[in-house]
């Protein structure tokens, strides 16, 4: 049995003072609720993408959905928490309750409230992502992280800080055009490739302008079996999804391979029936630059060490052969998705 999404829903992504993470999950449900043409009594089961880790007092807040509709209560709601990949674990839970036959339609929502708290608790919050025998106070969290896996793809490929601020240009000038971006500004390679007071080296090699920013926001999704889709203006088919999971400690793996990513890539193109030249634009993870450089390799864009090429020679631009991140630069661990073949946008008489 297939699965489609049939309705959805987003929200802006910012400093949302005026928004509690109860406000953003049923705001983005209801929103998705609405453009589906239902109410909570069409849904079997609500499934919440939510990392927390303290950014937010509401550990428990899959039933906080409950309260986007009166028709909601009593279903059934899971929040699953996988880190940056929290929203993506969301959806493919819903999808394998559907698949099961347990579902026919379910309400997916991603929200993070992360902006409630210090910069440092930040920084503690998702440092705590990684394993706790690598990552040490003072390290610096993530960027110290991705910094530490762009110093060994310099050291293996070549110095490449330019290709980064090639990366970050490209996704502030996307972001311009998003009107749900957190900010809308094209700061120019210029700007990113040098380090400066306003973009200060944060986690060498990467400066301000190489790592994503703190944001609050949510999107959502309802999802149907193939049985139930007639009763639905459009639904957007999933072709293929895979997931891939690798050891959670760095010495344990080859951050640089990209290994885990690489499969999944494999393995999703697999099931899709094509190859990754047959998308038409693909939405990436971009928290910090050098992933979406890694993922350029991982996804078969480009050679081994070859990733530079992309960027400069203008495929992955908005306008290029096939677009990356066209929606802009990174944003909280909400849905994210790349889409294959169809170009049309969007409806199952293509598919």
């Amino acid at each position: 049995m297939g699965v489609s999404i049939v309705g959805w829903a987003h929200l802006p992504f910012g400093k949302l003072d005026g928004l509690s993470l109860q406000e953003l999950i049923t705001k983005s449900a209801t929103g998705a609720l609405q453009h589906a043409g239902i109410d909570g009594s069409a849904v079997d089961g609500v499934w919440l993408g939510n990392l927390n880790g303290g950014f937010a007092p509401d550990i428990f807040a899959s039933s906080l959905a409950l309260q986007a509709d009166p028709a909601l209560r009593w279903k059934p709601a899971t929040r699953l928490e996988n880190a940056c990949a929290s929203g993506s674990a969301a959806v493919y839970a819903a999808c394998d309750a559907i698949e099961s036959g347990r579902a026919r339609i379910a309400l997916v929502i991603g929200a993070e409230k992360m902006t409630a708290v210090s910069g440092a608790e930040v920084t503690r919050i998702l440092g705590d992502c990684g394993y706790s025998g690598e990552v040490q106070p003072g390290d610096g969290g993530f960027p110290g992280i991705f910094g530490s896996i762009a110093q060994d793809y310099f050291a293996r490929y070549g110095d490449h800080a330019a290709t980064l601020a090639r990366i970050a240009a490209k996704n502030h000038a996307n972001g311009t055009l998003n009107p749900w971006a957190h900010m809308r500004r094209d700061l120019g390679f210029e700007f990113c490739n040098t380090v400066s007071e306003k973009n200060p080296m944060i986690a060498a090699p990467l400066r301000k302008t190489d790592c994503s920013l703190v944001s609050d926001g949510a999107a959502a999704l309802i999802l149907a079996s193939d049985e139930a889709i007639a009763d639905f203006e459009r639904a957007v088919s999933f072709r293929s999804r895979a997931q891939v999971n690798d050891y959670l400690p760095m010495k344990g793996r080859d951050v640089v391979q990209f290994e885990g990513p690489r499969r999944a890539w494999q393995q999703s193109l697999q099931q899709a029936g094509c190859v990754v030249n047959d998308l038409s634009f693909a939405e990436v993870h971009d928290c910090f630059t050098i992933a979406e450089l890694l993922t350029y390799e991982a996804m078969g864009l480009a050679e081994t060490g070859q990733g530079h090429r992309v960027i400069e020679d203008g495929t992955v631009m908005r306008d290029g052969r096939l677009p990356v991140n066209a929606s802009g630069a990174s944003r909280p661990r909400a849905i994210r998705s790349a889409r294959p073949a169809c170009r049309c946008m969007c409806c199952r008489r293509c598919n």
